[in-house]
Order: structure tokens, then sequence, then C-alpha cells
């Protein structure tokens, strides 16, 4: 009877383990732990978008009434920095500029840096920031909301706007990335 209590003790001592591990597994992460993977995310999935389309693409438009393939990832580019320092308070660093105007911005090398460093700055943003902060309200032009709310309508309009360059890249005759859900 003694050496079936030691086993018995380590089984116990075991399956506590197992538990209070499961338990640890199940807890969730923070919002600013899920924000931050989620932008991490659409940062990869909008380079696989950037690295699809061929350097005679970036001025593409499938009609001319429309932005081009860079105007769209530089506009995509430009409200990640604005909707990024509204809801952190960071400096925006094109503050004033509209970067879907800037043509030196346009080749593919230049294009793809400035929208990762867009991607960046949201990020960094996003890190800066404490859970208790998401409930903050600010101002959005006329707007007032909650930082949580400037944060899911960035992630929104870039979700847009990367969507809509799917069209373009398809027209240059290239199989666009496969969605990225997770």
């Amino acid at each position: 009877m003694t050496t079936k209590l030691p086993y018995r003790f380590v089984l116990a001592f075991v399956g506590l383990l197992m538990t209070l591990s499961a338990v640890q597994a199940a807890k969730p992460l923070s919002t600013i732990a899920q924000l931050t993977a989620e932008w991490q995310r659409a940062k990869e999935y909008t380079k696989e978008y950037l690295d699809a389309m061929p350097e005679d693409g970036m001025g593409y438009k499938p009609t001319p009434e429309i932005r081009s393939f860079a105007e769209q990832m530089l506009h995509l580019a430009n409200a990640n920095y604005n909707f990024g320092a509204t809801a952190s308070g960071k400096t925006n660093p094109f503050q004033g500029k509209k970067m879907e105007e800037m043509a030196d911005l346009k080749t593919k090398a230049a294009l793809t840096k400035a929208v990762m460093d867009s991607y960046d700055f949201m990020i960094d943003a996003v890190k800066g920031m404490s859970d208790a902060q998401l409930a903050e309200t600010v101002k959005m032009g006329p707007r007032e909301m909650t930082r949580e709310t400037v944060l899911a309508k960035a992630f929104e309009h870039q979700t847009h706007h990367r969507g809509q360059t799917t069209i373009y890249i398809r027209m240059k005759g290239v199989k666009p990335p496969n969605e990225k859900l997770f």
C-alpha cells in the first residue's frame, strides 16, 4: 500500500499541472496583444499583395477615373498614419501630406517601403497603448469615438482598399494572394 500512495500522489500532481496548463492556455490574450497580432497579419497580407503586383502595375488603373494600384496602397498607408496617430496620440509623420500624390513613392520598392512603414507605425501605436486606453474617447474629425473604435475603423479601411486591389492584380494577369484570415 505504501507503493501506491506515491504513485497516486504523482498522478494527482500531474493532473493538477495539466489542469493549470489548460487554464493558462485558455486565458485570452489582452486586447492590445490581439490587436497587435491582427495588425501584424494585415501587414504580412498587404506585403503579399505588393509582392504580387509586377513593377509595371504600379501605375495601373482598371478605369481612368479611379486610383492606380500605387495610389490605392498609398491611400491605405496615409490612412494608417492618420488613424494610428488619432488612436494613440503619436505624431503623424505625414500630417498634412497626401501620400498618394507623392510621385517618388510610386515605384515598387518605394511603395512597398512606404506601406510597410505605415503598418509599423500602426503596430507601434497599438503596442504603446494599454487596454484601459482603448476605452478612452478621442475626436476624429467631427466625431468622438473610443480609441478602440478608431482602430477598428482603421482596420476596416485598410482591408477595404487592399481588397480593391485584387481586381488590379487579376487584370494584370497575376493570381492574387490567397485569403489570410488566420
